[in-house]
């Protein structure tokens, strides 16, 4: 196997993490599985993570934006001392015969195995997932379980069992990851980081959305759970009463009744402010943060945003 080149050693307490990006993979979830892990050594202020960005081979890597992301160097050259692998993927499709090898063989004990959306469906194909409790994308569940009967597939926005985390994508990479941060560095520096990102708190796979009842029903929990794990690509209200198993007025009347609104707008609220946060807590191009929160267009965004807001998205930047 051809040695990997050499690179700037990590600090001896930082947990080495290997970052695999394929091409198509999804800007929102790469950010919000890695952000967490860097806010939470900057906050500690001790080296906690170490990211190596690894590709199908050492050069830059497209996202589904067009966006491109320098891998350091190819999956076969990986480091064989990595703590932990994170998968962002567009789905199965993505690895050829070669590169799932080297995921399986990649997967010895003790090393975490992370699959971010479309990275879940791929270890999932791997056989990675086989005897697991996992997530994928809301939109392949159907169509990974039949294929694989042996994974204990949920409906819940992101899942951990031993050493498989899995998450349908987007805003859930988030929560999966600052969960990780407060099993392994405790619930004090996770709640910190959860501040950071201006969310309520670390929420768990079980637990409803924040701001919810106790008695909320438990189809208007999935639906925020599949809102929010679907930014980048936002569902319609059909589809998203088409997951549920609901119709569209069954699921219009929950939302009406629970939280005074409509779904369509509930959602375009959610995408915009976390359009907002994304504006304020990171220096990633207003297009980006269009294309991240499921916009078309910069435009559409910035019309949005000040419909919304009273201000531009670059007008919110100079605030």
């Amino acid at each position: 196997m051809p040695q990997p080149p050499s690179s700037p050693p990590s600090p001896p307490s930082a947990r080495r993490v290997g970052v695999l990006v394929l091409p198509g993979f999804s800007l929102l979830a790469e950010a919000c599985a890695t952000e967490p892990l860097t806010v939470a050594g900057q906050l500690a202020a001790a080296p906690l993570y170490h990211l190596i960005i690894l590709g199908p081979t050492a050069r830059p890597v497209a996202s589904a934006s067009g966006q491109g992301l320098m891998a350091e160097c190819s999956l076969v050259q990986a480091p064989d001392d990595l703590d932990m692998l994170l998968v962002c993927a567009p789905g199965a499709q993505a690895a050829d015969e070669a590169l799932r090898r080297r995921l399986v063989e990649l997967a010895t004990p003790g090393r975490l195995i992370v699959g971010v959306g479309g990275g879940a469906e791929l270890l999932a194909h791997a056989g990675l997932l086989d005897g697991y409790r996992a997530t994928v994308p809301w939109s392949r569940l159907d169509e990974v379980r039949l294929a694989h009967p042996r994974i204990r597939l949920s409906s819940q926005p992101f899942e951990i069992d031993r050493e498989r985390l899995t998450c349908g994508g987007g805003t859930a990479a988030l929560d999966m990851m600052m969960t990780l941060v407060g099993r392994q560095h405790g619930s004090v520096l996770a709640e910190r980081v959860s501040a950071h990102f201006v969310l309520e708190r670390v929420r768990v796979g079980e637990e409803p959305s924040p701001g919810l009842p106790g008695g909320t029903p438990e189809s208007l929990t999935e639906a925020l759970a599949l809102m929010e794990a679907n930014i980048e690509e936002p569902l319609t209200t059909a589809e998203l009463a088409e997951h549920l198993g609901i119709s569209r007025r069954q699921l219009e009347r929950l939302f009406k009744k629970h939280l005074r609104a409509v779904p369509s707008r509930y959602y375009l609220d959610l995408r915009l402010q976390r359009a907002r946060r994304l504006l304020r807590e990171s220096e990633r191009p207003a297009g980006d943060v269009a294309m991240m929160t499921g916009f078309s267009s910069a435009a559409h965004f910035s019309t949005a945003y000040r419909n919304h807001f009273g201000l531009t998205p670059r007008e919110e930047r100079l605030s």
